[in-house]
């Protein structure tokens, strides 16, 4: 059985297609055989797949339904690793997602609406585990602006949920947009930057929860 990963939150701007996209990448860059499942009804990451310009290194499949936690086993067979990209305000996907899902990554970006914003999506996980007892989550800070303290500011802040943070966190940067518009990633663009090796970073604790 593949490990299934989504990435939620009901809040929207965050950045779950740009994560999910990259850790995807990061993901097939390792040897993994991936799916990223679409979920969100504005297919942004379908939109990405389509600008894609030459191979592909993974399939990205649309599947924007509250059913999805049923029909993903028949999708999912000869995969290692199912990414699902998740829809804001959409709670009954949300909560096929996490139904489906073995770990619930959480992007937060740093500001206070984003902590406020999470709890919605605590909830669900809560509500999720009287089912899913297995069930492993951690907030992602993305979007952090470097060199300040909003970043730590905003780990401290998300302390009082009973969720972990992960160590690893993803800065906002021009290009990750500029990959975007092109259906690449950072990788491509600047091979060795930092952006990516952030996304390694992230890569590496997200499968050390996984296992």
């Amino acid at each position: 059985m593949p490990k299934i990963i989504s990435i939620l939150n009901q809040k929207g701007g965050v950045g779950k297609t740009t994560l999910t996209v990259h850790l995807a990448t990061a993901l097939a860059r390792a040897g993994e055989r991936v799916l990223l499942i679409d979920a969100d009804p504005q297919g942004s990451a379908l939109d990405w797949s389509a600008a894609r310009e030459g191979a592909a290194l993974f399939p990205v499949a649309g599947l924007p339904k509250a059913s999805l936690h049923k029909e993903l086993p028949a999708l999912a067979a000869g995969y290692t690793v199912v990414l699902i990209d998740g829809p804001p305000r959409v709670y009954d996907v949300a909560r096929s997602a996490i139904m489906a899902s073995d770990l619930v990554l959480i992007p937060v970006q740093p500001s206070p609406y984003d902590v406020w914003a999470a709890k919605e999506i605590v909830d669900l996980l809560a509500e999720a585990a009287v089912f899913k007892p297995t069930l492993k989550s951690a907030f992602v800070v993305n979007r952090k602006i470097a060199n300040t303290a909003i970043g730590r500011d905003v780990t401290d802040a998300l302390a009082e949920y009973p969720v972990p943070v992960l160590s690893a966190s993803v800065c906002q940067r021009v290009l990750f947009a500029e990959s975007a518009a092109r259906g690449q990633t950072v990788y491509e663009l600047m091979p060795d930057g930092a952006a990516g090796k952030e996304i390694d970073a992230l890569t590496a604790e997200v499968l050390g929860m996984a296992v």
